[in-house]
């Protein structure tokens, strides 16, 4: 298959053009960084785009069976200020738009979207369980991920098979466990806030073999939970994270700390979701790492 990917320089899609490469797939590239994508992939065919915006990149796609969409502006990294806020939505909204607007005027079509949300869809909370059919949540992120997933859904109105997978927190070599492993190799690592809040992750390597499913396999259309089968509370991340670093966890960071630095952002560590991955177990998917210490083990070492 010739599959164009937006997203394709980051923490997953990079992993992903790896992957496809091997199973003798054809990556294109859809990037706002021509130079970098070039340095990155200096073999493949890489079409310049700006994500928000309709024009000549968008001709590429009718080339292409199927779209893999991972592009979006970076939600933990900085605090929430009213700009950002805008920039997350329409990074994801406004490009989600314009993907779905090239793939129903490209002929021949490509056969499948696979577009990316998150399991911020339905909010946080430390008692509740959800589930692919779970009702969104009232915040910010869930509103962000229910206009996504709106624009996306678009598609299949041009007949095309759409799969919507919402990404948990994803563990691998760099994302958000580079920033958490600093502290734990100095003797000061622990639980951020309570420790009690959710924490429902995913080894990189099977977000993207379950990309590549979606891609490929005709039966999964919808929406799936791209998150582990076993979600675990933070402290007992971190105490897993230390056993595997044979570091203590026993340095907890404070809320308030977290809040100073990120705002309301922090919220998404601070709060937490209990995901299962109902429909994605179902469907026979095989992971990898389905529990967290060998997926840990597995990166750090």
């Amino acid at each position: 298959m010739k599959i164009a990917i937006t997203g394709a320089t980051g923490f997953i899609g990079s992993r992903l053009v790896k992957r496809l490469l091997e199973k003798g797939h054809q990556p294109l590239i859809l990037t706002r960084n021509r130079a970098k994508a070039t340095r990155l992939f200096p073999n493949l065919e890489i079409v310049g785009y700006t994500p928000t915006e309709s024009g000549a990149w968008q001709d590429a796609i009718a080339s292409c069976d199927g779209v893999v969409n991972l592009a979006g502006e970076p939600i933990g990294e900085n605090r929430w200020t009213p700009e950002r806020k805008q920039a997350i939505l329409n990074s994801r909204q406004l490009g989600t738009r314009q993907i779905v607007d090239a793939i129903a005027k490209a002929q021949p079509k490509p056969r499948v979207l696979v577009n990316a949300s998150a399991i911020g869809y339905y909010g946080t909370s430390e008692t509740a369980t959800y589930t692919e059919t779970s009702p969104p949540g009232d915040d910010f992120l869930a509103q962000v991920c229910q206009a996504w997933e709106a624009e996306a859904e678009k598609v299949k109105d041009a007949d095309v098979r759409l799969v919507i997978l919402r990404f948990g927190i994803v563990l691998g070599d760099g994302g958000a466990l580079a920033k958490m492993l600093p502290p734990f190799k100095l003797f000061a690592g622990g639980p951020i806030g309570s420790g009690r809040q959710w924490f429902s992750w995913i080894h990189r390597d099977d977000l993207v073999n379950l990309i590549i499913d979606a891609l490929t396999r005709n039966d999964m259309e919808g929406v799936f939970n791209a998150t582990a089968p076993n979600p675990v509370r933070m402290s007992e991340f971190c105490q897993t994270l230390g056993d595997v670093l044979n570091r203590p966890s026993w340095l907890p960071v404070p809320s308030i700390a977290l809040e100073a630095l990120l705002g309301e952002g922090a919220k998404v560590v601070l709060e937490g979701q209990n995901v299962l991955p109902k429909r994605t177990t179902s469907c026979g998917f095989n992971y990898r790492y389905p529990t967290l210490k060998p997926a840990l083990a597995d990166i750090v070492t």
